[in-house]
């Protein structure tokens, strides 16, 4: 009897070795941990026995990993234990990151946006993978420029063509041109990451169904989350599908979020020169366009504004925007624009900007140089744009800025579209130009100093509703400049006289 009742147990003690195990400790594979040994290869061969088995979980435990490119394998997750830092490792000689592989296309977007493989970890055409845990990716031997002649690792996450991913919980220190590129990525979830940065932080190029939520991400050198829609696959594709909740965005000194000081030092080492980035945008590149955004209860400190762009034929429609606070912005806290740079192939139309709806935004300390900008170009409305229960204390301009004031802004169709390269602009409050069916509802703005431009200019506007705005009244000259406008109404808004005109050449109130 008692041999029947050990074949059983002794088969399922076998059984119990034989079978993969749930999770791929690196260090089993060789990995050491130590911050001195170079472990991609041991990361990478447990990536392999889990893609072997089917997938499973590679777990890196607490330890300092040093490493070059990771690979990516379909059904596997990557989980950065507690305690655990993989650190990109700067190349020595001719031995570094994977190489950047030929590019669909390179001649629409700059070097970072076109490679994927040179990067610490990546993925191209895979499905059910995820990047998980508390621990910590540092990219300290990435680079944050474009093409070299060394093996150099370019991003700290980059993903192509890939399908059903989840980002959750870790933290990046300093990700290189991009702590992540995600591109022609679908059903992407990032959530809970702590992102403290030296270019971009999030940047999603071309996807469909992506949700971004809860994450805190300081990126004075560049855009935090950056919705983008370029020609690096070869073709255009709209990003699409898409909600950003609960995130916070910053442009303190680079690495004092995560130390905890949130440092303001550094201001005149941003590369562009205009001040810390590190806001929410849609835009630069545009080819494919945006479509059906959504983005919600978000906190914005220390960064640029939000900014809508469609420069290169792409359309930006359906758009939704809600719960937004932010604090000491240093241009326009609120930019579209729609313009003809056109980065794209020959004959590339120009794009549209429509159906955007804002609401309930707070905006304290606002920078008074750039005012809430919307422009088109001549030809080409913003259309359909609803504003309510929006309120903006800017502060006064400095004696150099209140000396550059301009009578009018360019139009610089074919240029960056960034607010400060405008320059300082003829209102303080709203410039709007190139603009059809417009609606400003419960719209509040107030001066935390001096002031001697109008609080409302219009240009080259039809079909505007301006509804409960309430504007300073101890400014001295106009309040609203209207130029090319038809279609005006406004009504029981303090400051502002109740207007209905059909058509204004030129006129001040």
């Amino acid at each position: 009897m008692l041999r029947y009742l050990l074949f059983p147990a002794l088969f399922l003690a076998f059984a119990a070795r034989a079978a993969p195990p749930d999770r791929y400790n690196v260090r089993a594979y060789g990995a050491k941990g130590d911050s001195v040994t170079l472990d991609s290869d041991a990361i990478n061969r447990a990536i392999a026995a889990a893609a072997q088995a089917g997938g499973g979980t590679v777990l890196l435990p607490a330890g300092r990993y040093r490493s070059y490119s990771i690979r990516l394998r379909s059904h596997v997750a990557l989980y950065l234990d507690q305690g655990a830092v993989l650190l990109a490792a700067a190349p020595v000689g001719s031995v570094g990151y994977d190489a950047p592989e030929p590019a669909a296309n390179d001649q629409y977007q700059d070097f970072g946006h076109s490679h994927w493989h040179n990067s610490l970890i990546w993925g191209e055409n895979l499905v059910d993978i995820s990047i998980l845990g508390p621990g910590t990716i540092y990219g300290q031997g990435l680079t944050r420029e474009g093409p070299h002649q060394a093996p150099v690792g370019n991003k700290a996450i980059a993903l192509k063509l890939c399908r059903n991913v989840i980002l959750r919980d870790f933290t990046v220190r300093q990700g290189g041109h991009f702590a992540l590129l995600a591109t022609g990525v679908d059903n992407l979830t990032i959530d809970n990451l702590k992102l403290d940065t030296n270019r971009d932080g999030l940047d999603i190029d071309c996807c469909h169904n992506v949700r971004v939520s809860n994450c805190t991400i300081n990126s004075p050198w560049d855009d935090a989350i950056c919705l983008k829609s370029s020609y690096a696959l070869g073709y255009a594709r709209a990003t699409e599908n898409v909600t950003i909740a609960n995130c916070q965005v910053t442009g303190f000194d680079r690495g004092t979020l995560l130390g905890g000081t949130y440092q303001r030092r550094e201001a005149a080492l941003v590369p562009d020169h205009e001040g810390p980035t590190g806001r929410i945008k849609c835009g630069t590149e545009s080819n494919g366009g945006f479509k059906n955004i959504a983005i919600s209860n978000c906190v914005f400190a220390y960064c640029r504004g939000l900014a809508l762009e469609t420069v290169d034929g792409g359309l930006l429609e359906d758009v939704v925007i809600s719960n937004i606070t932010m604090r000491d912005i240093i241009n326009s806290p609120i930019f579209l624009r729609l313009s003809a740079r056109l980065r794209g192939p020959a004959g590339t139309p120009v794009g549209a900007l429509r159906r955007v709806s804002i609401s309930h935004v707070n905006v304290y300390n606002a920078d008074a140089r750039f005012a809430t900008l919307f422009s088109g170009i001549p030809g080409h409305a913003i259309e359909d744009v609803r504003l309510s229960d929006i309120n903006i204390w800017y502060k006064p301009l400095d004696a150099a800025s209140a000396a550059s004031i301009q009578a009018d802004l360019p139009e610089d169709e074919k240029g960056y579209p960034e607010p400060q390269k405008l320059g300082v602009g003829p209102a303080y409050g709203f410039y709007i130009r190139h603009a059809k069916n417009l609606s400003l509802s419960d719209v509040n703005l107030h001066l935390l100093g001096s002031e001697t431009r109008p609080a409302l200019m219009l240009t080259d506007v039809q079909g505007a509703t301006l509804r409960q705005v309430t504007v300073p009244t101890g400014v001295a000259g106009p309040r609203l400049v209207l130029r090319e406008v038809s279609g005006l109404v406004v009504k029981d808004s303090g400051g502002l006289p109740d207007l209905k005109l059909e058509k204004a050449t030129t006129k001040s109130f």
